[in-house]
């Protein structure tokens, strides 16, 4: 059995590995470092382009439902979120150089997997999955228009900078977790009104850089760069990212005005990101009005905030439930470009095809993961042809079928439905890993 997985990134490692531990020979085509996009900057896989977060680790949280699907499924991008952790209070994020090089690493050492160098202009003969990104080459992208009709759309997406730990000022911020959750793995940084003020005037005034085509609105809302949330109301900041509900500041014993959150980027703490910062202001902007951040008058940036075109799949239309092409089923997509937003989605979605495609190859029928589980909810959102305006989607409870009874307190409520879909993975267990070597 043999098959073809076009793209290295999360998606696409997720599903050569699905396939190869299946027994499937993979051929796993990756155009880096031949050829690089403006958002990649490692040869390494999987690499994380934008925030080092995994976002929510609990099960009252969508996304912590899905990676625990995934992770008693062996997911090999959750085998090495848990491995390279780094403190985050209630979210799972990674020390973003250590994730890549274990992902890398257990890609590369698969005896199943051949890993070609060099860009894919159009797909090859035999079963395929596409899993090349939301930044797939011009040339890639064109074959796959005449594919698919031409229904292809497309949003912008932004990153947050990274500051170096050591130029931070200690003297104004201080490490807590909001409402004290989990351990002290943020920076706080406050900010007073007349401070804040200042900050949001020169925020909604910044100079940005010239994004082809970039418009406000079509902007992905998980992503939407901080000025342009600022440009809605001098609150909106303080009511997102930088609300102070659940901080004291130790310096005055009370509530801030404003706080700036700052995340662990990487194991040894040596830099840190800007949380909810994403940004296309021109770089010298950036580091003019974050400096108005009393904590990051001096701050050093290891990277500057960039932004940059995404394109996905108008798959309602296009896919089935296992990411397949309808018209084509040898030929499935994984990742963002079939329009699900997130790591933790991307992975997911890497899986399923990965997993589908492997037991179609071997006469199998399809595992059906019910709307119940958020594996299933997910790939039955992305393949329903209902769906009016599609748009990008992270994992929600909404997309997943709610419980016959009443259950008091969302965060009860939402624990319920997750361990009614684990009940559900575990009884499915058997029958996805079935043959499958144990390779942790």
């Amino acid at each position: 059995m043999k098959a073809t997985v076009i793209g290295a990134g999360l998606a696409g490692c997720e599903a050569a590995y699905q396939l190869a531990k299946r027994g499937v020979c993979v051929t796993l085509r990756e155009m880096k470092p031949q050829k690089m996009t403006p958002a990649h900057t490692s040869e390494h896989f999987a690499e994380l382009v934008c925030s080092n977060s995994l976002r929510g680790a609990g099960l009252e949280n969508a996304v912590g439902l899905l990676k625990e699907e995934l992770r008693r499924l062996d997911s090999v991008i959750l085998r090495a979120a848990d491995a390279t952790r780094v403190g985050a209070g209630g979210a799972l994020a990674v020390d973003r150089f250590g994730f890549s090089a274990y992902v890398t690493k257990a890609i590369r050492t698969h005896p199943n997997i051949t890993v070609a160098e060099g860009e894919a202009a159009q797909l090859p003969e035999g079963p395929v999955i596409v899993a090349t990104g939301p930044l797939t080459s011009d040339a890639l992208a064109a074959h796959l228009t005449d594919l698919t009709g031409g229904t292809a759309l497309h949003f912008f997406d932004a990153a947050a900078p990274l500051v170096s730990f050591e130029s931070i000022d200690l003297s104004r911020a201080w490490f807590a977790s909001r409402y004290g959750k989990g351990t002290a793995d943020y920076i706080n940084c406050a900010l007073e009104k007349e401070e804040y003020q200042a900050f949001w005037r020169e925020l909604c005034a910044a100079e940005e850089a010239e994004v082809h085509g970039f418009e406000d609105k079509s902007v992905f809302e998980g992503c939407m760069p901080v000025e342009v949330m600022a440009r809605r109301g001098e609150d909106t900041l303080r009511y997102g990212p930088l609300k102070p509900r659940g901080l004291q500041d130790p310096a005055t014993g009370r509530e801030p005005y404003a706080v700036v959150q700052l995340r662990r980027d990487n194991a040894e703490g040596s830099i840190y990101n800007l949380v909810g910062f994403q940004t296309h202001l021109k770089f010298g902007e950036q580091k003019r009005v974050f400096s108005m951040i009393p904590a990051l008058h001096n701050a050093e940036y290891v990277r500057y905030g960039v932004m940059h075109r995404n394109t996905y799949l108008d798959s309602p239309r296009l896919l089935n439930r296992y990411y397949q092409l309808k018209s084509r089923p040898s030929v499935a997509f994984a990742g963002q470009m079939t329009g699900v937003e997130g790591y933790v989605e991307s992975a997911a979605s890497g899986f399923l095809a990965g997993v589908e495609l492997a037991r179609r190859l071997a006469g199998l029928p399809p595992v059906d993961f019910p709307r119940e589980t958020a594996i299933g909810a997910l790939g039955l959102y992305v393949s329903d042809h209902t769906v009016g305006e599609f748009q990008p989607m992270n994992i929600n409870f909404g997309i997943i079928t709610p419980l016959d009874r009443r259950v008091r307190g969302k965060r009860n409520k939402n624990i319920e439905i997750s361990n009614r879909s684990l009940a559900i993975i575990d009884g499915l267990r058997g029958e996805v890993l079935d043959g499958c070597p144990d390779e942790t």
